[in-house]
């Protein structure tokens, strides 16, 4: 796993951002509602954890150019690891599909572009807002929830909007990866975490790149 690194004036900006600290009880009842309300579309019943939501964040990289795609939010944990991380807010996009959850992400982080929109369709649903290559996506989709053929597409998409190896990062509950991790077409490499038994329940880490000569389209 990468580093983890912070500037100091980047980390107080950060903190400066976050002090509106929300309560880890809330956002857990939020999670809840939605899952009882949506559970194909919420996959998860709680937010993920914040050890989780740090190694995720740690393998996007704010040395390199271009803006952070987020898909799935939802109340912000990995966001908020980003922005610990050195990530300024204008450089997020986040993709989340409850407008519940929009709202407040537009509430906590008021300088980041919250998109309502369809994850899975992430060509249309960036279409437009996209005026250079993206340093890295992070997905907390239930990708589980989607067939096979459907998450490969996501993947595909995802890469297209960004640089070549930059990492499309996804965590996942399951023992097995949510996208295989051997490609026959060599489109893509994948990389595990170690578990991340802090979370609950404990989950890993999974990291997609696509080497450049794979590179078959851009923004």
């Amino acid at each position: 796993m990468p580093p983890l690194r912070r500037s100091s004036a980047k980390a107080v900006a950060a903190t400066r951002v976050i002090r509106e600290r929300k309560d880890p009880l809330e956002d857990e009842a939020r999670f809840l509602r939605s899952w009882f309300e949506r559970p194909l579309v919420t996959g998860a019943v709680t937010p993920s954890g914040r050890m989780l939501a740090r190694t995720m964040a740690a393998y996007a990289d704010p040395s390199v150019d271009g803006p952070v795609i987020e898909l799935g939010p939802g109340t912000g944990p990995v966001t908020e690891a980003l922005i610990r991380r050195g990530f300024d807010q204008e450089r997020l996009i986040l993709v989340e599909f409850n407008p519940d959850f929009c709202r407040l992400l537009q509430r906590r982080f008021p300088r980041t572009t919250v998109v309502r929109g369809d994850a899975y369709r992430i060509r249309e649903t960036l279409s437009g807002l996209l005026d250079r290559p993206c340093a890295a996506t992070i997905s907390s989709l239930p990708l589980f929830t989607k067939p096979l053929e459907q998450r490969l597409d996501l993947l595909q998409g995802a890469h297209d909007l960004m640089h070549p190896g930059a990492p499309f990062v996804q965590f996942t509950y399951a023992v097995v990866p949510p996208i295989p991790a051997r490609c026959e077409a060599g489109s893509y490499t994948a990389s595990r975490s170690n578990k991340v038994w802090l979370n609950l329940p404990p989950a890993r880490v999974w990291v997609y790149r696509r080497p450049e000569a794979s590179k078959s389209a851009t923004p």
